[in-house]
């Protein structure tokens, strides 16, 4: 199966408006594809994109000792 190329779908899929997955073609930030004057950005590179720039939680160790009063 292709990998199908993204227009509006990308901020939509990002939660953001159209203005931001632009951005981060104009900054570079984000792999895309040029078809034509037309930009589109490869749902794989932007699954890519998600979990590059996902923060997971720190754990914190809980201590054996209650606090002093």
């Amino acid at each position: 199966m292709t990998d199908p190329l993204l227009t509006d779908q990308a901020a939509e899929r990002l939660g953001t408006t159209t203005r931001f997955p632009r951005r981060l073609v104009a900054e570079r930030r984000i792999a895309f594809v040029k078809v034509g004057s037309h930009v589109r950005i490869k749902a794989s590179v932007l699954e890519a994109y998600i979990e590059g720039n996902t923060v997971q939680p720190i754990r914190r160790r809980r201590s054996r000792y209650g606090k002093a009063a």
